[in-house]
């Protein structure tokens, strides 16, 4: 009779990276199929990537803000990314990635008008680390927005990420 065992150790790094992979995969796809011009995100894209893993990382990131800023002054649409965080590192072992109910949505988004731009705002939970290219902001208001729940976009062993839609 023989006996096997296993084991495996996710660090919250890893599912910081995973999570951050994710989201701003997701970003890019929004960004891509609204027609607005993706050559900013591409060029931050290190620099903000590395910020948002590493305030998952800490535990300090509440969400990750897509802002559309249109030609005629409005901001929509809006996509949220909150996160939620699994402190004893007891969750589910696997990454999991549920992007179907986004992707229903991503299909039925109307192209913004030329000229639309895009603005990345994170929000925290209390105390975060300082990072590169990152500054305080200010929000667009989402008054008169309607608000769509898509519900988990990824989770791993530390945290989970959600989506949200406003219109």
């Amino acid at each position: 009779m023989s006996t096997r065992t296993g084991t495996s150790a996710h660090t919250r790094t890893q599912t910081a990276t995973y999570l951050t992979e994710v989201i701003m995969g997701a970003i890019a796809d929004i960004l891509a199929d609204l027609g607005i011009d993706l050559t900013r995100l591409y060029a931050d894209w290190s620099q903000d990537e590395s910020a948002i893993a590493s305030w998952i990382e800490e535990g300090s990131l509440k969400e990750v803000i897509l802002e559309c800023h249109r030609p005629d002054g409005s901001v929509k649409p809006v996509f949220e990314f909150p996160l939620e965080y699994n402190v004893a590192g007891t969750g589910d072992a696997r990454f999991v990635s549920s992007r179907a109910a986004l992707a229903r949505y991503r299909a039925k988004l109307e192209r913004t008008p030329p000229g639309t731009t895009f603005r990345l705002f994170c929000t925290y939970l209390g105390l975060h680390s300082d990072q590169p290219g990152w500054s305080p902001g200010k929000r667009a208001s989402t008054a008169g927005l309607r608000t769509t729940s898509l519900g988990t976009l990824a989770e791993g062993p530390h945290g989970r990420a959600g989506t949200r839609y406003l219109s």
